[in-house]
């Protein structure tokens, strides 16, 4: 007994499923000769389960028909369902209660607003896909102007050449950029040979300037930069007559040829063999004294020369900055890390720029050193850990040009501002990469000096100040330490080839490539040199432009032995 029914007992049939077909009632109010049947609409017996028929997995087959079920008899004629089965599949359950009253909260308003369909009318569809075609269309124009048009301007606003090709001159080999990509070197750790001249200290609280609170760009007219070339050093002469290495040269040139696949304006760089040795110089008022501005940009610069974004007047403006930030963001209390010899170029008496000279060493082959001269510019002590700087400036000079305003994007979007940047100087910015890699340099301190007005190129702002290591920072750029000295390793094994002499290598100005030619002796040596007018020769910019409504008179206070131009 459960709960006062009697079950009675269940039968086994062993025939097959359900009671076995017998017309003795099995139960004790059981009626006789009625067959297992619904007897209406909402009362269906029958068979609990139908094991014959085909049954899908729902696991295997997860969009079969709901109704496709070992339970399910609807479509079983021999239960007489069939039409009910199609009267049940047109029924439908009306609601008549009436709608919830909104609740009129912000919360019910927001989930009314997100729940609420889209209207799709067919008109507005149509003017979206024509608003797209349109874009695309535009934006396949403007990377076609880009890659085409522009690209030949550009190369024609740089198309001379940075030294004139004598018709005496012999060529003797071109070389093409796309071999030095194929290059590889590895060079053991450097040794220091010589330390001169004298550090200060790094100012941290630079690392906190931002473009709101940004500091005047000072000048230091008193100080003394120095741009002396290979063979007028008076320590590499000293390294030579003792044979401490086969090939001199200076970090500045070394950058170039290491990174010379990566520069558009032509360069320049004078080889002279004496006897087993090689020297690597420049010449007076060569364009490695300057920096290049918007070198690798696909917008091209205003071609006049006496225009204040022109490539040249860009490139003093960029030295004269670089100069100034080296020395500005330093502590100048008189304190100096001094090394074993003072600066080799000063004279006694003279105030000379925070620097320090590493004369280093590294081994090309097993009889082939090479010595180059390499420049820190400050230094820092952490833990009673002295670490050595290089500081460098990234200068802007309007806004239109890049397409990213600094003092915008500087504090939100720093890493914009440095792709950009990496786009558009990529050569200038692997260049002091390698030369703080040549240097062992801790780190590498970027400046953002900006000018204070578009037009004002004589009036500058700090707005940040980043530091990067350098290794971390070439792998950023994909800057391979391998393939540089490859590039140098090449170079040298090519020039060590030629007979005694003089010779040029000049990056082609309007093509990917670079070129040998073997010079005069006297060559270069009566080289004119463009100086900088006198400040009251120079243009000013209008009073109205000039920050607080007043005239500038600054100049650029480049002095010739720093910063010069060929004519």
């Amino acid at each position: 007994m459960v709960g006062g029914f009697e079950v009675g007992a269940v039968p086994f049939n062993p025939d097959g499923w359900g009671p076995p077909e017998s017309s003795s009632p099995h139960l004790p109010n059981h009626p006789i000769n009625v067959p297992f049947a619904p007897f209406s609409r909402s009362d269906k017996l029958g068979r609990i389960a139908d094991w014959t028929r085909t049954y899908n997995n729902p696991s295997r087959n997860p969009l079969r028909n709901p109704s496709d079920s070992v339970f399910d008899f609807t479509g079983d004629d021999s239960f007489g369902a069939g039409i009910a089965a199609d009267e049940d599949s047109s029924f439908r359950l009306v609601d008549g209660k009436p709608p919830p009253r909104p609740k009129f909260g912000p919360k019910w308003r927001f989930q009314q607003q997100r729940q609420l369909p889209q209207r799709r009318d067919e008109e507005v569809e149509a003017r979206k896909r024509e608003a797209e075609k349109e874009r695309a269309r535009r934006d396949r124009l403007y990377n076609l102007n880009r890659s085409g048009g522009n690209a030949q301007r550009r190369e024609a606003a740089v198309f001379k050449s940075s030294v004139d090709i004598q018709p005496e001159w012999n060529m003797l080999d071109q070389i093409p950029f796309s071999t030095f990509s194929k290059l590889s070197f590895s060079v053991p750790e450097p040794e220091d040979l010589l330390l001169c001249g004298g550090l200060e200290f790094y100012d941290r609280s630079y690392d906190r300037v931002t473009p709101k609170n940004e500091r005047r760009l000072e000048r230091f007219k008193n100080r003394n930069f120095f741009k002396v070339t290979t063979t007028d050093d008076p320590v590499i002469r000293r390294l030579a007559n003792e044979d401490k290495a086969t090939v001199f040269a200076t970090d500045s040139i070394l950058s170039t040829l290491m990174c010379a696949p990566r520069s558009v304006y032509s360069w320049d760089i004078v080889i002279q063999r004496v006897g087993n040795k090689l020297f690597f110089d420049k010449r007076d008022g060569s364009q490695l004294d300057l920096l290049s501005v918007h070198e690798t940009s696909q917008e091209p610069l205003p071609e006049a020369k006496e225009d204040i974004n022109s490539a040249y007047s860009l490139s003093v403006e960029a030295a004269y900055i670089n100069q100034n930030f080296s020395q500005q963001v330093l502590i100048r209390d008189g304190n100096k890390v001094t090394f074993e010899e003072p600066n080799p170029f000063a004279n006694e008496g003279e105030e000379v720029a925070s620097v320090a000279y590493r004369y280093r060493r590294w081994k090309l082959d097993d009889d082939m050193y090479l010595v180059a001269r390499c420049e820190v510019q400050s230094v820092v002590e952490v833990n009673k850990q002295r670490s050595f700087l290089t500081l460098n400036a990234l200068n802007e000079f309007d806004p239109k040009y890049s397409g990213v305003d600094w003092r915008q994007k500087l504090e939100t979007q720093r890493g914009a501002v440095l792709a950009t940047e990496l786009k558009n100087n990529a050569n200038k910015l692997a260049k002091w990469t390698a030369q703080a890699l040549l240097a062992s340099a801790d780190l590498m301190k970027l400046g953002y000096v900006s000018r204070v007005h578009p037009r004002d190129h004589f009036n500058h702002v700090i707005l940040a100040v980043v530091g990067y290591k350098p290794r971390e920072f070439a792998a950023q750029i994909n800057l391979n330490t391998s393939n540089m000295w490859g590039i140098i390793k090449s170079i040298v094994d090519l020039c060590m080839k030629l007979n005694e002499g003089k010779y040029v290598l000049v990056k082609d100005p309007s093509k990917p490539q670079v070129r040998i030619y073997e010079v005069p002796a006297d060559a270069f040596e009566n080289d004119y040199v463009e100086e900088p007018l006198p400040e009251d020769e120079q243009v000013q910019p209008p009073a109205e432009e000039a920050n607080g409504g007043e005239a500038n008179t600054a100049t650029t206070d480049v002095e010739e032995k720093e910063v010069t131009a060929e004519a």
